[in-house]
């Protein structure tokens, strides 16, 4: 009995040293995450913010406009010195050659189509580039805007081909052609407007993404009632899941970008 109680107070000083030692290394674990050199919030909050990158489609809009009315001045005088002969039918034949009038001017649509087709695929980044920085709102904002000149001219293109498939006389046709093209220029000039003062305010604005307001607002806001989130009645449920979809996917790709910028902040302190 004896022996056994020797044993057992002796058990406590056998394992005490192992104790303590490992109180001392978690000690000095903490100590060096506490004494090690601290990211400061600026220096973080700095490195974390991305900078805002304007959408550079303006530049383009604005030269598909000129280019629209540049087209349409030369299409009309084509048609009034050429097709219709108002004017010398030698200056038309020397600048023309064999080539008609009114073929001159179709092909010219199919090239303002063409360069259509390609602005609008240009907005199609640029934006999808935008939507996925987090600026969902602007994205579904102009979602619709983006296509509308190409509807325009699409729809153009078609009442062209009825009116020549409809082997008119040559001078109703002409004058159909001019009217076609005029009306394209009034439907289409303003929706190319309209899109260039809607970017240009979005890149003046230089806002931060949508998830960043929403949190500004938050924080700002005292005493407010907590919002509603997730379906509701009267709301439509695809454009809820299409929403909280891009919303997850700009998450993501938030904190892996966050992820590795905190690496390297922390490499270099």
């Amino acid at each position: 009995m004896e022996h056994q109680h020797n044993m057992d107070s002796k058990e406590p000083s056998l394992y005490a040293p192992t104790s303590s030692l490992v109180d001392m290394s978690r000690s000095t674990e903490e100590d060096s995450l506490v004494d090690g050199p601290l990211i400061s919030a600026d220096v973080l909050h700095s490195a974390i913010s991305r900078e805002f990158q304007a959408v550079p489609t303006p530049c383009h809009a604005a030269l598909l406009s000129l280019l629209h009315v540049v087209y349409v001045v030369l299409s009309m005088c084509v048609a009034l010195l050429c097709v219709l002969e108002f004017g010398e039918k030698d200056v038309c034949a020397s600048i023309l050659g064999n080539v008609r009038g009114d073929s001159v001017i179709v092909f010219g649509k199919v090239c303002l189509w063409v360069l259509v087709l390609l602005f609008t695929g240009c907005v199609q980044h640029h934006h999808s580039q935008a939507r996925r920085r987090g600026y969902l709102r602007f994205y579904r904002q102009t979602q619709g805007l983006k296509h509308l000149t190409l509807t325009v001219h699409s729809a153009g293109n078609v009442i062209l081909l009825v009116v020549l498939a409809s082997q008119l006389s040559p001078t109703l046709q002409t004058q159909m052609l001019i009217g076609i093209l005029g009306a394209e220029l009034l439907f289409a000039l303003p929706c190319l407007i309209y899109y260039t003062v809607q970017v240009m305010r979005f890149n003046r604005e230089r806002a931060a993404p949508d998830v960043s307001q929403e949190e500004d607002s938050l924080s700002h806001s005292v005493g407010s009632l907590p919002r509603e989130t997730g379906f509701r009645e009267g709301s439509n449920l695809h454009e809820v899941v299409e929403k909280q979809a891009d919303l997850i996917e700009y998450l993501k790709q938030h904190n892996t970008l966050l992820s590795k910028r905190l690496l390297n902040l922390s490499a270099q302190h």
